[in-house]
């Protein structure tokens, strides 16, 4: 049986893109007030930025809203980065790469409905993330490319062909 592998376009843009760096104000805002929130009232008081009180009934949804689980590994001959998409489709993922920077965007959309006797249930789930990464100078940004596959997006980020050279060796001496 033939398995359903889908290239998704890395689109490669010149212009000016927020690096992960210029959102680390932004994070140590929400932290400070989280806190605030949490030392205020014990932990009885709800933080503004935590969510609903049945979040702990949907963390699975609310995590994937935030930041999905993402592997980086590096082989001899490139860098590749796994990211665990569950319930996402393929067209509703963007790869682009600029000034340096890759980054991965995605939204999910889910509506279920349940009937049954005595009770109506009618859920939507909509949620959205964005994963940036500084690529290396070593990286041939040419021919970088996406793969989605059984909800595992792929991205492999090829070495150029300086930073594939045989590494060497170098000696160490006894001071």
């Amino acid at each position: 049986m033939a398995e359903n592998i889908t290239k998704l376009p890395v689109k490669i843009e010149k212009t000016a893109t927020p690096t992960p760096q210029m959102w680390q104000p932004f994070e140590s805002l929400r932290r400070e007030i989280d806190r605030m929130f949490d030392d205020f009232g014990g932990g009885l008081w709800r933080s503004p930025f935590r969510g609903s009180f049945f979040e702990p009934f949907r963390r699975g949804e609310a995590a994937l809203a935030a930041l999905p689980a993402v592997d980086v590994t590096e082989t001899e001959k490139a860098y590749e980065i796994t990211a665990d998409l569950p319930g996402i489709d393929e067209k509703n993922i963007d790869v682009k790469f600029a000034n340096g920077v890759l980054t991965i965007k995605g939204e999910k959309q889910d509506e279920k409905e349940e009937k049954n006797k005595g009770y109506y249930v009618r859920e939507r789930n909509f949620g959205s993330f964005e994963r940036s990464f500084e690529v290396p100078d070593s990286v041939d940004t040419d021919k970088i490319e996406a793969t989605f596959k059984k909800g595992v997006l792929t991205v492999t980020l090829p070495k150029s062909a300086e930073a594939q050279k045989a590494e060497k060796k170098i000696a160490v001496k006894a001071a």
